[in-house]
């Protein structure tokens, strides 16, 4: 009986969402066919990647994840993330628990299917309606049969990494400010080792040239002396 509830709400979900289906484009790179997809597809190609570490990328800006066997692109999909205001953190996470059948304690018991939380305060992975831009409470949302794909593939603990390329941009930013920084103080450091050796030069000019003139009066209060002595 439970397991007939769980299909019934999957099948629920699923006539509700949007229609959700692999984009075809051949001869194309994963990478490629990403570029090209539009709300509610995606593409899922192992090619034989059966096994093998698996990393997940999500990038904010392109509204996309892409999923990452042995390092190699296996798959990748439209994805819908949290908007203005509920914005889905960045950074690096691992998926904490995973759940067929699962709704939100958060957001009025809305439904979740194939649920894999990447935090214990309400970001999580999981089908739901992608209409083309950021519409979330902060979860990321999946076209329901790369969710379903996806849940089948992951285990607790794979790697997560959402990013952001205005964060990128800004961290770029601050890099090049940095670095423009440092390049500014070296050519300080250099101007003031220069004027340091000029000084120390001239000093070692001056000083030879007391050291001569003390050497010539010497060798003068000599001679008077050995003249004087003589007399």
């Amino acid at each position: 009986m439970k397991r007939l509830v769980e299909l019934g709400f999957l099948a629920c979900v699923a006539a509700a969402s949007a229609p959700a289906h692999p984009a075809n484009h051949q001869d194309l790179s994963i990478a490629e066919k990403a570029a090209r997809l539009k709300p509610g597809q995606y593409v899922w190609e192992p090619k034989g990647n059966s096994s093998g570490p698996l990393f997940l990328a999500i990038s904010l800006t392109a509204q996309r994840v892409t999923v990452y066997r042995n390092g190699v692109p296996i798959a990748a999909s439209t994805i819908s993330t949290g908007d203005e205001g509920r914005e889905t953190p960045t950074g690096m996470f691992t998926v904490l628990q995973k759940e067929i059948v699962h709704r939100s304690r958060t957001y009025g018991d809305a439904p979740m299917p194939y649920m894999q939380r990447l935090t214990w305060k309400g970001v999580a992975m999981h089908a739901g309606n992608l209409p083309g831009y950021a519409a979330s409470h902060g979860c990321i949302r999946l076209p329901n049969g790369f969710a379903k794909l996806l849940y089948g593939v992951t285990q607790l603990g794979t790697p997560v990494m959402i990013t952001d390329e205005a964060e990128f941009a800004e961290q770029a930013r601050r890099a090049v400010e940095y670095e423009r920084a440092i390049e500014q103080f070296n050519l300080e450091m250099a101007e003031q080792r220069a004027m340091a050796a000029r000084a120390l030069a001239e000093f070692d000019r001056a000083k030879a040239v007391y050291e001569e003139a003390l050497q010539q009066s010497n060798a003068k209060v000599a001679k008077r002396d050995s003249k004087a002595a003589s007399r």
